[in-house]
C-alpha cells in the first residue's frame, strides 16, 4: 500500500519539473499551485524525499525570501548553490540575488 503522501509528492514533482532552467520558485508557490490546504512545509518534505530523482530539479525550490533553506539536503557542502549558479543564478550568503527577477510562479493546478 502506498504512503498517504505519495500522490501529493508526485503532484509536487510534476510542478517542480516545470520550473524553467535559470528560474526558481518557492515551497509555498508550489503548494498554492496545487490548490491544496497542504502547507509549504509538506512541499519541503517532498523535495527532501526526491534527492535520488534526477528529473526533479529540487535545487530550484527555495523559501519565499529566496533563501536556500533546503541546501543541507544536498550532497556536498554547496551543491544546491553550485547547481543554481551553473544556471546563471547568483547566490550570496545562501540567498538568491535579484530573487524577483529569477522567480517563477507556477500557474497551473495539478
Amino acid at each position: 500500500m502506498a504512503a498517504p503522501n505519495d500522490n501529493f509528492f508526485e503532484r509536487v514533482y510534476t510542478v517542480a519539473r516545470q520550473i524553467p532552467y535559470g528560474k526558481v520558485t518557492s515551497y509555498g508557490a508550489i503548494a498554492k499551485a496545487l490548490g491544496t490546504a497542504r502547507s509549504a512545509r509538506m512541499v519541503g518534505w517532498a523535495m527532501n524525499a526526491c534527492h535520488n530523482m534526477e528529473d526533479v530539479p529540487a535545487h530550484r525550490v527555495v523559501n519565499r525570501k529566496g533563501l536556500l533553506t533546503g541546501k543541507h539536503h544536498f550532497d556536498g557542502t554547496n551543491l544546491m548553490q553550485q547547481l543554481l549558479e551553473s544556471e546563471g543564478i547568483k547566490v550570496v550568503n545562501n540567498q538568491i540575488v535579484d530573487f524577483d527577477k529569477v522567480y517563477w510562479e507556477p500557474g497551473i493546478s495539478v
